[in-house]
C-alpha cells in the first residue's frame, strides 16, 4: 500500500491549479456524463411505465402505483445504502488507498443483498398491502402483479448500483454513461417485444427491467475486470469484504435514510393521489410528474470549498435552462405517457409547478452531495425529515384535501418542502469547517487501510 506517500502530502495547502475556472472545467467534464448516466439509468423504469400507459388508464395506474411502492420499499433503500460508497470510496481514492475501493464495493454488495430479502417479501404481497392502506382494489390488483415481476430485477440491481458508485468515485464516468445508454436503448426494444409482441402486457414491462439491469451490469463488470483504469482499485474478490460489515452498515443506514426520506416524500404523493376523487387519473398524473422530476478525502479542504461554490453556480444555470424548457414544452410531455386527453391536459397544468420543483431540487441536490462527501449523512437525514415531513407533507395534505387543490396541491406541498430543505442545507454548508473535515476524512480512510502484504 501507499500509506507513506499519502501521509507525506501536504494536508491543508490547496494546489495552485485549483482556480474557479479550472474547477468549473473539471466539474463540467464530470457533470455531463454523470447527468446523462443518471437520466439513462432512470429511463429503465420510466420507459416501462410509458409502455404500460398505452395499454390503458388502469394498467398505467397499477404500474405507476407498483413503481412507487417499489421505490419506497426497495430501490430507494438500496440506492441510499449504496451511496455510502460515495463517502468511503471517494475518500479512499483521494487518499490513494486504492485497494480499499474494491473491498468496499464487495462489502456493499453483501450488505445490500441481505437487505433484498425483506424487500422481496413486501413486493410479493404488494397487492394486499395496497388494499390494506385504502387503495382502489382494481389498481391494487394491477400493482400487485407488476410488483411480483419486479422482484427479478433485484438480483442485478444490487451489484449494478455498487459498480456504478465504485466507478464514479474514481471519476470514471464515460463508461458508466455509455453502458447506461446502451442498456436504455436496448430496454426500449425489450420492453416493446415483451409488452406487445409477446403479449405479456404490464408484466412484460416489469420483466424487461430485470433484463436491462442485467445487461448493464454485464457491461460494467467486464469493464472493471479488463480495463487498465481499474487495475489498482479492483484486484479480485477478497475475504476482507466480510470484515467490518457492521461498520459499513452503520454508515449505509443513515445514507439510506438521507436518500429515502426525500424519495419517499415524492412517492407518498402517488399513494395519496389514490385517495383523491378520480384516483385513476390522479395516480397516473402524479406518478408521471414524479418520474419526470426524478429523471430530469484528498486532504484539500479549500479545493472542496471551491468545488461547492462552482457546482452551485452550475446547478443554478442548468436549473433555469431546464425549467424554462419544461414550461415551453408543457403541452407535449403528456403524450409520452398516455393517449388520454384528460391526462395530457392535466400534466400540462402541472408542468410549471414541476419546473419550480426541478429547479430547487438541482440546487439542494448539489448541497446534499457536499454533506455526503463529508460523511455527514445523519445530518442530511435530519434535514430531509424536517423539510419534507414537518413542512412539505403536512402542507401537501392541507392544500390537496382541505383546500381541495387535489394533485396540484400535493405537488405544491412538496415544493414547499424542497424550498425548506434548500434553506437548511445552505445554512449548514456555510458553517462547514473544511480543514476539520479534511482531517476527519484522512483519519477515516487510514483507520480502514488494509495491512501491507
Amino acid at each position: 500500500m501507499e500509506n507513506k506517500a499519502a501521509t507525506e502530502e501536504p494536508l491543508l495547502v490547496p494546489r495552485p491549479e485549483h482556480t474557479a475556472a479550472a474547477e468549473a472545467k473539471r466539474l463540467l467534464s464530470l457533470a455531463g456524463p454523470l447527468v446523462a448516466s443518471c437520466i439513462l439509468q432512470n429511463v429503465v423504469q420510466l420507459v416501462s411505465v410509458m409502455f404500460v400507459g398505452h395499454l390503458g388508464e388502469l394498467p398505467l395506474a397499477g404500474a405507476s402505483l407498483a413503481s412507487s411502492l417499489a421505490n419506497v420499499t426497495g430501490f430507494s433503500l438500496l440506492a441510499g445504502m449504496a451511496s455510502a460508497l460515495d463517502t468511503l470510496c471517494g475518500q479512499a481514492f483521494g487518499a490513494r488507498q486504492y485497494a480499499l475501493l474494491g473491498v468496499y464495493k464487495q462489502r456493499a454488495m453483501l450488505v445490500l443483498a441481505l437487505a433484498c430479502v425483506p424487500i422481496a417479501v413486501v413486493w410479493a404481497n404488494a397487492g394486499q398491502i395496497l388494499v390494506f392502506i385504502g387503495q382502489d382494489r382494481d389498481i391494487a390488483a394491477e400493482a400487485g402483479a407488476y410488483s411480483r415481476w419486479l422482484i427479478l430485477g433485484l438480483v442485478p440491481y444490487v451489484p449494478l448500483a455498487c459498480h456504478i458508485r465504485f466507478l464514479q468515485t474514481q471519476s470514471i464516468v464515460v463508461p458508466v454513461m455509455v453502458s447506461s445508454g446502451v442498456a436504455a436503448l436496448g430496454h426500449v426494444l425489450v420492453c416493446w417485444a415483451l409488452v406487445f409482441k409477446a403479449g405479456m402486457g404490464s408484466k412484460g414491462a416489469a420483466l424487461s427491467s430485470a433484463i436491462s439491469y442485467s445487461f448493464n451490469l454485464a457491461m460494467l463488470a467486464l469493464y472493471v475486470r479488463f480495463s487498465s483504469a481499474c487495475k489498482r482499485t479492483w484486484t479480485g474478490f477478497s475475504t476482507e469484504a466480510f470484515r467490518d460489515l457492521l461498520r459499513f452498515t452503520e454508515l449505509a443506514i443513515p445514507s439510506a435514510m438521507m436518500v429515502c426520506l426525500e424519495w419517499w416524500s415524492f412517492e407518498l404523493l402517488v399513494l395519496l393521489s389514490g385517495l383523491l376523487p378520480n384516483p385513476k387519473l390522479e395516480t397516473s398524473v402524479l406518478s408521471i410528474c414524479t418520474r419526470v422530476s426524478n429523471e430530469l478525502g484528498a486532504g484539500e479542504p479549500q479545493a472542496a470549498k471551491l468545488a461547492t461554490r462552482v457546482v452551485m453556480c452550475i446547478a443554478l444555470s442548468t436549473g433555469l435552462l431546464l425549467g424554462c424548457t419544461m414550461i415551453l414544452l408543457r403541452n407535449f410531455w403528456g403524450y409520452m405517457y398516455s393517449n388520454e386527453p384528460e391526462v395530457v391536459t392535466y400534466i400540462a397544468r402541472m408542468i410549471p409547478v414541476l419546473a419550480i420543483s426541478f429547479f430547487t431540487d438541482g440546487l439542494h441536490s448539489s448541497l446534499s452531495g457536499v454533506v455526503t462527501g463529508c460523511g455527514e449523512q445523519k445530518i442530511g437525514a435530519r434535514v430531509n425529515l424536517s423539510a419534507y415531513y414537518l413542512a412539505g407533507i403536512p402542507m401537501a395534505v392541507l392544500l390537496a384535501f382541505v383546500l381541495h387543490l387535489n394533485g396540484m396541491g400535493l405537488w405544491l406541498g412538496i415544493v414547499c418542502g424542497s424550498l425548506t430543505k434548500l434553506v437548511l442545507l445552505l445554512w449548514i454548508t456555510l458553517r462547514i469547517n473544511w480543514e476539520k473535515e479534511a482531517i476527519k476524512a484522512k483519519e477515516t480512510v487510514f483507520s480502514s487501510s488494509l495491512p501491507i502484504a
